[in-house]
């Protein structure tokens, strides 16, 4: 049986550069099958971008599709695929030549230039990621000096 996907990403960052992370949403006939939601630690918007692309592809690959059409909103990462803009920037070389030897293992692979707003599902996975992220970073600021059961030189009265 031949599987066809559709995948919508979406890079995000706190920062540029800053904590970067990834929201990518599988589909098949119109149904959410799985989804990613992840930070990738320091980067740029684009290389968000383009890692998102790559775990689009991974996740295509173990799910055994064929066809895959990827959705994402940035232009650059679109035009550079599609060879409308060169690739200038040493880093996004490397993860475009990734990329596309991930999609050379599929019967075909289709990228779409979408707006912003058709892009919800995967904006907001990549935005979930980045709010857990930053609520744990302050979490980890806030931590009690003393350990449970240890009373604090204040509490004593």
């Amino acid at each position: 049986m031949k599987r066809e996907l559709e995948i919508y990403i979406d890079g995000a960052c706190s920062g540029n550069p800053g904590e970067a992370a990834i929201g990518v949403l599988v589909q098949e006939n119109s149904k959410r099958i799985k989804e990613i939601s992840k930070t990738i630690g320091q980067g740029t918007n684009n290389i968000a971008e383009y890692s998102a692309f790559i775990a689009a592809l991974k996740e295509a690959a173990l799910l055994k599709a064929d066809k895959i059409r990827i959705y994402t909103d940035s232009e650059l990462l679109f035009k550079q695929s599609t060879g409308q803009y060169k690739i200038k920037n040493e880093n996004l070389k490397l993860l475009f030549e990734e990329a596309k030897g991930l999609a050379e293992k599929f019967k075909a692979v289709e990228i779409k230039q979408i707006p912003r707003e058709q892009n919800s599902a995967a904006d907001q996975l990549a935005s979930k990621a980045l709010k857990k992220r930053q609520a744990k970073m302050v979490a980890s600021v806030f931590q009690p000096i003393y350990d449970t059961g240890e009373e604090s030189p204040s509490s004593r009265g």
